[in-house]
């Protein structure tokens, strides 16, 4: 089979082997495809694997011998279903291989929102304890997380591995999710409840209609002052502009964020350069040892086309 890799630097720097996707046919791997080259790349393919990659009507109208599209992730916005769907080919995500990858960076915005630890070194790298009077200089505020309350919004797999770490951590956990949910040690509420009583809020909800914009100035305005919001769900939960203004207010105390509305990031992103604000480039998922699940995961939903057995197919 003719396997065409859309955007293979997103997954690899050359860290991963691809022998597993290699065996089951040609593989043509393109490190980046923009949008105008999509439809002349694919056009002979009987597979596509793609990230990033938009697929669509337009760009697949011509790849007459499609009959499968891998994803090396979980979402699968970039993809246009009802045509998948109309034409008969199979579409198949990548869930689960980040748990515990994202829930560990969620933790790594908290805690440093909480410790100041980045802070406190460039004040000793700057030679104030050195300087200092006394044996310890806490010039910063920083706080325990034991007692305070952790909002989780969307209680999938991440938003519940995130749920019993802040247990470990000695926090009061307390959910909203679209559809009822019974997790040991949250209290699942609803939405204006976790805003309202949250000292930490975290997103784990999908991109849909429902949680686009989410996070605005009518919500933030329920949040407790000087709450910390943390995103490592999707860009467009969150209106950027409107956080950004929470920040220089002081409603919200900090904001750790994976993910935004415009990626890569646009050099005029309200959070860009805001203070008591932690961006990092959507790398939650980046581990070697989260990406290699991730191909792993991907080269046994070819497998499993090929033998009949589909796993993972969003377009059923």
């Amino acid at each position: 089979m003719n396997i065409v890799i859309t955007d293979i630097d997103t997954v690899t720097q050359d860290d991963l082997s691809f022998k597993g996707i290699e065996a089951f046919g040609g593989v043509t791997p393109y490190g980046t495809t923009a949008e105008n080259e999509v439809e002349e790349r694919i056009k002979d393919a009987d597979i596509i694997l793609c990230n990033k990659t938009p697929l669509n009507r337009g760009n697949l109208k011509n790849a007459k011998n499609l009959r499968y599209i891998g994803l090396f992730a979980t979402g699968f916005n970039n993809i246009d279903i009802p045509y998948c769907k109309e034409k008969g080919i199979v579409v198949c995500n990548a869930p689960d291989y980040s748990t515990d990858a994202v829930s560990q960076l969620v933790f790594a915005f908290i805690l440093e929102l909480a410790n100041k630890v980045y802070a406190y070194k460039s004040l000793t790298d700057k030679g104030d304890w050195i300087k200092s009077r006394t044996f310890s200089i806490f010039p910063i505020p920083i706080m325990e997380l034991k007692g305070k309350t952790l909002g989780i919004i969307g209680l999938g797999n991440i938003g519940q591995r995130t749920a019993e770490i802040g247990n470990a951590f000695g926090m009061k956990v307390i959910a909203y999710n679209r559809s009822p949910k019974e997790v040991k040690n949250v209290i699942c509420t609803d939405l204006t409840t976790v805003l309202a009583e949250s000292d930490i809020l975290s997103l784990h909800c999908p991109l849909n209609k429902e949680s686009e914009n989410l996070i605005n100035k009518d919500t933030i305005a329920l949040m407790k002052d000087g709450a910390i919001l943390i995103n490592t769900a999707r860009g467009a939960v969150v209106n950027e502009e409107d956080a950004a203004c929470a920040l220089k207010s002081g409603k919200l105390a900090g904001i750790g964020t994976d993910v935004l509305q415009k990626e890569p990031m646009s050099p005029d992103c309200p959070l860009y350069g805001a203070e008591n604000c932690i961006i990092t480039p959507h790398i939650a998922w980046a581990a070697k040892e989260t990406r290699e699940r991730l191909l792993k995961i991907v080269e046994d939903n070819i497998k499993g086309f090929i033998e009949g057995n589909i796993k993972n197919n969003v377009a059923m």
